[in-house]
């Protein structure tokens, strides 16, 4: 869930969002460095009575503001070229799940065994247990084995829809008529909570998505005991 006062991200449970995590933190630090050498600079320029005749002719002054920002820009690149390539990079999956966007809930597909179909819709606020989240309950869960390399295979029936968890770090588009890919690894069994990052309608609001990881002997047993078609 958000942190307290929305100062942070949410907790990782992804390796993938543990290396969106230290970008972050890696541009962060960029940007405060930075902040804090212009203020600094604005300062002395404005409060010191020094001045520089040949301030017009500085060439090496030129040459440092030249090459500093380049340097820097390339130290930002580098990583979010690497977290790019590992975004998109697709190992060998255990297991496929299918996530199919309707107005408005979610259907999900598991084919690698016997093949289990079911829907997911937002639990009604009055329709709420005690501890549930308003607005983030599903009816269906999404289940995932932990530790486990899991397939992602995103689309859409009607509309444009957006499958997006933050904790995992993962969101991708589902468009209809195409299939969008994405590899999820969980780390730790917990519910992990997101939405439709797409505006797709009137109800475009209440369709969450709902993710629990557990590990596999529990998926194993839910998987046996969900009706089957």
């Amino acid at each position: 869930m958000a942190s307290p006062a929305q100062l942070s991200l949410q907790n990782t449970a992804s390796p993938l969002m543990e290396e969106m995590m230290r970008f972050h933190d890696h541009v962060m630090m960029a940007a405060v460095l930075i902040t804090v050498f212009v203020i600094y600079t604005i300062v002395t320029l404005f409060t010191t009575k020094l001045s520089n005749m040949m301030a017009t002719d500085a060439q090496e002054v030129e040459f440092v503001w030249t090459v500093l920002p380049v340097t820097v820009l390339v130290l930002l690149a580098l990583p979010s070229l690497r977290l790019l390539y590992l975004i998109d990079e697709m190992f060998t999956p255990c297991l496929t799940i299918k996530a199919i966007g309707y107005q408005w809930y979610w259907s999900y597909e598991y084919t690698d065994f016997t093949p289990i179909y079911y829907d997911s819709y937002m639990v009604p606020t009055n329709e709420l247990a005690p501890g549930e989240f308003r607005l983030l309950e599903v009816d269906n869960r999404m289940f995932v084995p932990i530790q486990t390399p899991t397939r992602l295979i995103i689309s859409a029936n009607d509309v444009l829809h957006s499958w997006a968890v933050p904790s995992l770090g993962v969101k991708a588009d589902a468009v209809p008529g195409r299939l969008n890919q994405m590899e999820i690894t969980i780390m730790y069994p917990g519910v992990h909570y997101g939405q439709c990052s797409e505006i797709c309608g009137a109800n475009h609001s209440f369709m969450p998505i709902c993710v629990e990881s557990t590990p596999m002997k529990n998926f194993e047993a839910w998987a046996s005991r969900i009706p089957q078609n």
